[in-house]
């Protein structure tokens, strides 16, 4: 009866828009939830992100006794303690939605792509209370896995200063920087690592929130001039405005000089709230260690004293702008990336930006692969834009420790298919996946490894998905650009974070090579494979003999010989090396001409691959 009166009230409170449940409803739902069962369960998710909002209630509509533990006091995280209420959503190209089931849910109760943040908690409050097998735990900390050898069969967490057990047949581990895995033993790569930077670290996003804003100036201003742009080629036009989302003024942003000069301000992405304020995700901060508590709430710290320069700032230079006023931060940080855990599949670069389907799939997916800038880096990157890209099964199961899923940012890809792959609407999707897993390998006794192997097992998960509205169509997408006769070396070299299409797959191959790019490439490509050279600098737009010869002495140096200053000799080196193939033969043959960036993106590639042997 007492969790009746509290889903009534809390209802009342929802219909009337008095904001979120009082601290007295969310109690009552929590005491109901936690104190009146045993600490065994069938399904236990750790984190309260709406991945892990989407597993737990998944696990229990599939008939699972099911325990949802986080250290937050509201659910959703990143979407409602972070703020961050401007979804990146996963639409093919043709506009299909790819993210149904329980996105779809979330998604037609807040009304779209950008929401309200009290409206957001509510769903995930309210939905997660109305499950009669769903048991909230809130405000704990992980503090370690129960481990029984290499199963984990439970997780302890701190509860006001005291340790607490509790133990569950299989582990949903939906926290962002997969704490449960690692502390667990499950491998991982931390940031670009896998590619040779394992000291790249995006920036970090506070989002703040603006009272005084003029909508109507904002929209005006933003479509007149994206419309500027479109029909005149006057400027930018990736800017624009609609009800409640308005992104752009990436000049004004960048042009920002920071009292602290480990933060940048980019362009904004703007999302209005239901009282007429907005929050705005644009403020870059570097420096940030993810994985440290400390660390991160002096990055909040920093980005809090910067308002003080940056709000005049904006009033000056922002249309609609003028009479802004700053209401609040978020209390916790948009973090982009940290680790990434080996699966039995990991998601690759190609994997996204070849379209590919996969025969476990669980989920699909569709976002432009953005890396966000760095602190040595100003402007981040699109490394491609992908139609659409299955996330296998076998993304979720990590190695070397059973019994265990791990769904959203860290689940395992290399870095770069995170940059796509990371986004809420596909963790949830794969949320949803894992409850739906976990529930099949208890009702069948079989455990997730072997499901990885088990076309029957992963038919009947999929079945299932479908049933709940997801989306698992089988498709077919054949980009042009993979017809390319340079695309095997697009492909190396896009697979290291040294060449990128931007949104329109366009690697410009068939335009002369340009001197900063050829710089770019060779001195990226040595640094990758291992190569500790001075900076390699070349004059104007390089002709074949200062490419060639270039190259030959970089790998001259590499190995410790010289060659004689004669652009036969340097052919011959190459071409001995396999580095100048067949293929690319008629393409150097002129040593005055200047390539395209085709062959030289081929012979990079070459180059790569011979110092790897």
């Amino acid at each position: 009866m007492k969790r009746i009166i509290a889903i009534l009230l809390l209802c009342c409170f929802v219909l009337t828009g008095c904001g979120s449940a009082p601290e007295a409803v969310q109690e009552i739902l929590w005491t109901n939830h936690a104190y009146n069962s045993e600490e065994n369960y069938d399904v236990i998710v750790v984190g309260t992100e709406p991945e892990g909002v989407a597993a737990a209630v998944s696990a229990a509509r599939n008939g699972m006794k099911t325990l949802l533990l986080g250290e937050d006091e509201a659910l959703g995280g990143l979407m409602t303690i972070g703020e961050l209420n401007f979804i990146d959503m996963c639409e093919s190209r043709d506009g299909t939605l790819l993210t149904r089931g329980f996105f779809s849910e979330f998604y037609d109760a807040v009304g779209g792509s950008a929401f309200d943040i009290t409206e957001a908690r509510n769903f995930f409050l309210e939905t997660a209370a109305a499950e009669p097998l769903l048991t909230l735990r809130t405000r704990n900390d992980f503090a370690a896995p129960i481990m029984d050898g290499a199963n984990i069969v439970g997780v302890t967490m701190m509860e006001d200063g005291e340790a607490r057990d509790y133990y569950g047949s299989r582990v949903i581990d939906a926290t962002v920087d997969a704490d449960v895995a690692a502390a667990a033993g499950v491998p991982y790569t931390y940031a670009g690592e896998d590619i040779g930077e394992k000291d790249r670290q995006m920036g970090v996003t506070l989002v703040f929130e603006l009272s005084g804003v003029n909508w109507t100036k904002i929209s005006m201003h933003l479509n007149w001039q994206r419309f500027k742009a479109e029909f005149f080629n006057q400027g930018n036009a990736d800017m624009g405005a609609a009800r409640k989302t308005a992104w752009g003024y990436t000049e004004e942003g960048y042009a920002y000089e920071p009292q602290d000069n480990r933060m940048r301000l980019r362009g904004f992405n703007i999302a209005r709230q239901n009282n007429g304020n907005v929050l705005i995700n644009a403020l870059i901060i570097f420096g940030v260690n993810p994985l440290s508590d400390e660390s991160k709430a002096e990055g909040i710290a920093r980005g809090q004293a910067e308002m003080e320069y940056l709000l005049p700032y904006i009033r000056e230079n922002f249309a609609g702008f003028e009479n802004a006023e700053l209401v609040s931060t978020a209390e916790q940080l948009y973090v982009r990336e940290s680790r990434h855990i080996i699966g039995e599949y990991q998601l690759t670069i190609d994997d996204v930006l070849e379209n590919r389907d996969q025969w476990d799939k669980i989920a699909i997916g569709a976002y432009p692969v953005d890396v966000q800038p760095t602190a040595t880096q100003t402007y981040g990157t699109v490394i491609g834009s992908p139609d659409r890209y299955a996330v296998p099964f076998r993304s979720l199961v990590p190695l070397e420790v059973d019994n265990l899923l791990v769904v959203g940012r860290s689940a395992s890809y290399t870095s770069l298919a995170a940059g796509s792959a990371r986004v809420i609407p596909l963790g949830m999707a794969e949320g949803e996946a894992a409850g739906v897993a976990a529930a099949y390998s208890i009702n069948n006794q079989m455990d997730f490894r072997t499901m990885t192997q088990d076309k029957t097992a992963i038919a009947n998960v999929q079945n299932i998905l479908k049933a709940q509205g997801a989306y698992l169509d089988d498709f077919t997408v054949h980009d042009e650009i993979m017809d390319h006769w340079a695309y095997p070396g697009v492909k190396v070299l896009r697979s290291l974070g040294i060449l990128d299409g931007g949104y329109s797959n366009d690697y410009k191959l068939d335009e002369p090579i340009s001197r900063w790019r050829y710089q770019n490439m060779i001195n990226n490509v040595l640094k990758k494979a291992g190569v500790v050279q001075d900076y390699i600098e070349v004059n104007d737009n390089p002709p074949n003999r200062q490419i060639i010869g270039t190259t030959a002495r970089a790998i001259a140096a590499a190995e410790s010989v010289k060659y004689e200053n004669d652009y036969n000799v340097y052919l011959q080196a190459l071409e001995e090396r396999g580095i100048l193939t067949d293929a690319l033969k008629p393409y150097f043959a002129d040593g005055e001409k200047n390539p395209n960036a085709a062959e030289v993106v081929q012979l990079m590639a070459n180059v790569y691959l011979y110092l790897q042997q």
